[in-house]
């Protein structure tokens, strides 16, 4: 049985260029918070990481029960350290 990935759009369409808009459509994503499952495949995950400040995968690691916020923070338990400039 293929894995299942729960994929949540957590930002808004508006801004995005239409390539983009157009792949979360593909996902099947039209309204924020709406959720939608799909099989674990290599199109789904390139479609994913096109737009991972758009959305939230939970699933990926099913196994370890792990979940994936999209975009370029800190992962949970880590803290972001900013650099100062030299």
């Amino acid at each position: 049985m293929a894995k299942k990935l729960k994929v949540t759009l957590v930002k808004s369409l508006i801004g995005l260029s239409p390539k983009l808009e157009a792949t979360v459509r593909a996902l099947g994503l039209k309204h924020i918070r709406q959720t939608v499952e799909h099989d674990e495949t290599p199109t789904i995950r390139g479609m994913i990481d096109a737009v991972p400040f758009a959305v939230k995968v939970a699933g990926r690691g099913a196994a370890e029960g792990e979940t994936s916020v999209a975009g370029r923070g800190a992962a949970e338990g880590e803290t972001s350290v900013s650099r100062k400039a030299q």
